[in-house]
């Protein structure tokens, strides 16, 4: 937001001096180009932020009466407006830009996570590595500070649901949206057709707070180790 703010500042300081030389079009576009710099890599306050300060400073430094917060002519009016305008288009543009690729990024980890979870348990890895590979994907997707495995064992903890919610002891359901993953261990149920093959025993970060998917792609990845665990276990 700093940067937005005296960006464009020091662009129109740096033209007043040539402002004879060439069109304040010109000028205008110059402002642009800072604003769309300051929104290409800022959030949308921060671009809104740059093209007001362009727009204030267009009008300062490079309309006249020059140095003074007025405008005499239509088309100097015009250009102004047209900077606040332009440039919070331009700022919209690239907030939703960014907003997608973040999405695609996050779409393609998820995809990574099931499918390499699923090679990793169908392999013929060493079980012990098998598990260490399912519980990095589970720490990468919670953000979690530590995650074990425990083979036939499940309850007496918070428990993570097929359905991406958390539910507490009492039977209530946690609200990781409002207070972030809870601050006491959870388990991840890994079950196939319905039969409990073990369970994660997830250590959360304080302050954390995963998404609805991100959760539900845990369950997923467990309940894929556990079908495939089982299975190598039926056919040994």
């Amino acid at each position: 937001m700093g940067v937005g703010g005296l960006l464009p500042l020091g662009v129109a300081g740096l033209l007043a001096p040539f402002r004879s030389s060439f069109s304040n079009t010109d000028a205008a576009l110059v402002l642009v180009a800072a604003v769309v710099l300051v929104a290409a890599n800022g959030h949308r306050i921060a671009g809104i932020l740059a093209a007001v300060s362009a727009a204030v400073w267009f009008d300062f430094f490079l309309t006249k009466p020059y140095e003074h917060f007025s405008i005499s002519g239509r088309t100097d009016i015009e250009t102004t407006v047209l900077l606040v305008v332009v440039g919070a288009a331009v700022t919209e543009i690239a907030v939703r830009g960014r907003r997608q690729r973040v999405l695609a990024q996050t779409d393609a980890f998820y995809l990574d996570a099931i499918a390499s979870s699923i090679d990793v348990s169908n392999s013929s890895a060493a079980p012990f590595l098998v598990v260490g590979h399912v519980a990095d994907q589970l720490t990468a997707l919670l953000q979690l500070r530590a995650c074990r495995f425990e083979r036939g064992r499940y309850g007496g903890l918070p428990r993570l649901g097929v359905d991406g919610r958390i539910s507490t002891l009492d039977g209530a359901t946690w609200d990781v949206d409002q207070f972030g993953m809870p601050d006491t261990e959870v388990e991840l149920i890994a079950a196939t057709q319905g039969h409990p093959y073990g369970r994660f025993v997830l250590t959360p970060t304080p302050g954390v707070a995963p998404t609805l998917v991100a959760r539900r792609i845990c369950s997923i990845v467990a309940s894929q180790f556990a079908a495939a665990r089982a299975a190598q276990v039926a056919h040994a």
